[in-house]
């Protein structure tokens, strides 16, 4: 019972902070929704940063999920990591809650949110990062600091997808892999 309970408060916390952002989202608009009294929810969490905090772990797992779905072991690295980066930021695309955190750590620079956007980005680049480091194991790439060279594939493929879209075309899933292997795995050199 007290599980089905704990449930509802997240499934109810994550509603409000979709829709209201963090820094608007009250502990008695949470109870509102998850038809609880307030004291039930501090039963559970301590305060907002922690359910909060509770949410972005959930998020993060979720996340991770997805992208490990898109991988398969008999398609090659380059494939995998382009399937697997595309998968990530579909996600963040999608999901009203990461749309409402990037905007309101962008707009207002709420600390706590900045903190779990921080911790989005944070697990996504070491998701990348021990791709790329079993990839320079197996020799599927040269050696490489995998810590930059995730952080450069992220950059990539949010300036492709988020930003090119600003005043362009949007890329097709099919362009950006292929700007993805002329940059990454060919280069630009003849």
């Amino acid at each position: 019972m007290s599980f089905d309970r704990k449930q509802e408060i997240i499934k109810a916390a994550t509603k409000s902070f979709s829709l209201f952002g963090y820094k608007a989202t009250t502990m008695d608009q949470v109870a509102k929704l998850a038809n609880v009294g307030k004291g039930t929810i501090y039963t559970f969490f301590k305060n907002k940063e922690e359910l909060f905090d509770d949410i972005i772990v959930t998020l993060i797992s979720d996340m991770e999920s997805e992208a490990q779905a898109a991988i398969s072991p008999d398609k090659p690295l380059k494939k995998n990591l382009h399937d697997a980066l595309y998968k990530i930021l579909e996600f963040r695309l999608e999901h009203q809650l990461t749309i409402k955190l990037f905007e309101e750590d962008r707009d207002f620079g709420t600390p706590t949110v900045q903190e779990g956007v921080k911790k989005l980005e944070s697990a996504t680049l070491d998701f990348i990062k021990e791709k790329i480091e079993k990839a320079i194991v197996k020799k599927e790439i040269k050696p490489c600091d995998p810590e930059i060279t995730a952080f450069i594939l992220l950059k990539l493929y949010i300036a492709l997808i988020m930003d090119w879209e600003k005043s362009r075309e949007p890329l097709k899933k099919e362009e950006i892999a292929n700007l993805f292997e002329l940059y990454i795995f060919n280069g630009l050199a003849f």
